[in-house]
This record gives structure tokens, C-alpha cells and sequence, in this order.
């Protein structure tokens, strides 16, 4: 009866956020995963850590009439400790359903020094595989593979910044380039330098370690890795965010600009930190912008 209780429960709770299906990242043997170490992966509140097996919860466009749609990776954030998989990815992906986009919500694995090797570089290589899968089955989802995007929130935005700017050598080493580049990104408030003066320090020292050399700190600055071959981007950062400075979104566009990149960037006079796609934060008109600009970047599709 227990058990019985427990499967309901959790079907209530994948249908409260819409109808998805679940794709694994990886086939068999999680690369980079210590072995032997075997733990459940922990959901508190939509707050997922813990994650051994990597996947993506896929949302099927719901208005889309083209018979190719864009996709859309989406990255929530969480400091790289734990991922508001909440407002930051199920809200999101049934927004960009609803315009016609095949959605994917990226449940990644954290740079958790206990179950994984290669800590740093492993939520780059679970990003960089999403972005792959998604092409690489393109026919399958019914995807337009030269209309593939990521849309990564705080943290998120951090590890959505590095897919879109350490594409040239992927972590897998059986990967190309053209294979894990996406098309166009979005940066949702998020941590770019690993400078102390700017960084968010927690989402630094879970990445890094609290005392990384400077080559690291210089390589995860993702402001400092953005050339002419940075997909087309999208900021959205609010000036009186407390918890991840709006220099972060500065430093990337201005570098970005400068070194002859596409780049639009958003500041809203307020809106604190962490309002993903709540309808209820009084931010939300911010959608309208992301619509705007997909629409005028020719990343949208037609909708009903």
C-alpha cells in the first residue's frame, strides 16, 4: 500500500507540471562518475541535488505549426548545489511550449566532489551533451537542428554561458565543435566572472573549490572566453539583484559587443534575484521581451 501511495504521489507531481517524457543524457556508463558510489538522488521543495544520472525532461511544443520547430535547452540555477527545477525549468519549458518550441529541461549533474571526477567540468560536459542529444535526434523531436538554444538561469546562466563560449574543445573528446555550439542563448541573471569582486561566491566555491589557481578562475569567467563566434544572446538582469551582481551581465555583453558578437541586453529597474517564470513576481512582464526578441532573431516558429 506504501509503494502503492508513493507511485501516485509521484504521477500527481509529473502531471501538476504538464506532460513530459524523460531522456537519458547518457547511454549506459555515466562518464565522469566516481565509481562505486551509489546515492539517491534528493528533490526537497523542486529542489533537485544529488543527480547521478543526468537526463532531460522533454515538453512537446503545444501550438507549433511548422514541421520543424526550434528546441530550447533549459538550465535552471541553484548556486551548484542544488537546481530550481521548479520556476526555473518545468514554468519554463511550458512556457516555450506553448510558443511552439520543443522544450528540454537539463536536470545536470553538480560539481559534487563525492560522486563525480573532474568536478568543474562536469555540469560542462552534462551541458554540452544535452545540446548534442538534442541535434543529434532532431528528426526524432521534430527539431529544425540549426534552431537549437539554451536558456540557463543564475547558476544556471553560468553553466548555459560556458556551453555557448567553450564549444571549440568539448569535453568529450568525441564531440565536435559544430556538434555543441548552440544557435542562440538566453542569460537570465547570471554568474559570469569568477572574479571575487563580482562572482557569486557560493556558486564559485561549489564550481571551483574555495581555493582554485588562477588559470581556473580565468577559464570559468565565461566574460572572458566570448569572441565573434558566441551565439546570438539574450541578458535579462535586474540592477537590484543582491545575490548576483548586474556587473555579471555587463562584463559579457561589453565583451561580447566589443569583440564583434550579437548581443541584446535587458535591465529592469527591479525584480531581485531568482524570478524565472513565476507569474506571480512582479517581473513577469519580462516575458514579453524574450518573445520580442525571438521573434525579431527568427527563432520562433508559428503558432496557432
Amino acid at each position: 500500500m506504501k509503494n502503492a501511495f508513493i507511485l501516485i504521489f509521484l504521477a500527481m507531481m509529473t502531471t501538476a507540471w504538464g506532460q513530459y517524457r524523460r531522456i537519458a543524457l547518457w547511454d549506459g556508463e555515466v562518464p565522469g562518475n566516481k565509481a562505486n558510489v551509489q546515492v539517491a538522488e534528493v528533490n526537497v521543495n523542486n529542489r533537485v541535488s544529488k543527480v547521478t544520472r543526468p537526463e532531460l525532461l522533454h515538453y512537446k511544443a503545444v501550438n507549433g505549426v511548422d514541421s520543424l520547430r526550434p528546441a530550447i535547452v533549459i538550465v535552471p540555477g541553484g548556486g551548484y548545489i542544488r537546481e530550481a527545477i521548479d520556476h526555473e525549468g518545468y514554468l519554463a519549458a511550458e512556457w516555450f511550449a506553448r510558443q511552439g518550441f520543443e522544450a528540454f529541461v537539463l536536470k545536470y549533474r553538480l560539481p559534487d566532489r563525492e560522486l563525480v571526477n573532474d568536478a568543474a567540468l562536469v555540469p560542462l560536459m552534462d551541458g554540452q551533451q544535452a545540446i548534442y542529444l538534442v541535434r543529434s535526434r532532431a528528426a526524432e523531436f521534430g527539431v529544425d537542428a540549426s534552431r537549437v538554444g539554451i536558456i540557463g538561469f543564475s547558476a544556471g546562466g553560468h553553466l548555459a554561458s560556458s556551453v555557448s563560449t567553450m564549444f571549440s574543445e568539448p569535453v568529450n573528446k568525441q564531440l565536435k565543435p559544430a556538434d555543441v555550439r548552440p544557435d542562440f542563448s538566453v542569460l537570465m541573471y547570471p554568474v559570469i566572472s569568477m572574479d571575487t569582486l563580482v562572482t557569486h561566491r557560493g556558486s564559485r566555491d561549489n564550481l571551483l573549490g574555495k581555493e582554485p589557481d588562477e588559470a581556473m578562475v580565468a577559464r570559468f569567467s565565461t566574460d572572458l572566453q566570448v569572441s565573434a563566434q558566441t551565439p546570438v544572446t539574450l541578458m535579462v538582469h535586474a540592477i537590484d539583484d543582491k545575490a548576483v551582481p548586474v556587473a555579471n551581465t555587463e562584463r559579457y555583453a561589453g565583451n561580447l559587443f566589443a569583440r564583434g558578437g550579437n548581443v541584446t541586453k535587458v535591465i529592469l529597474p527591479m525584480g531581485g534575484h531568482g524570478f524565472g517564470f513565476d507569474p506571480k513576481r512582479p517581473v513577469a512582464y519580462w516575458t514579453g521581451y524574450l518573445k520580442t526578441w525571438l521573434e525579431a532573431n527568427g527563432w520562433m516558429t508559428g503558432v496557432k
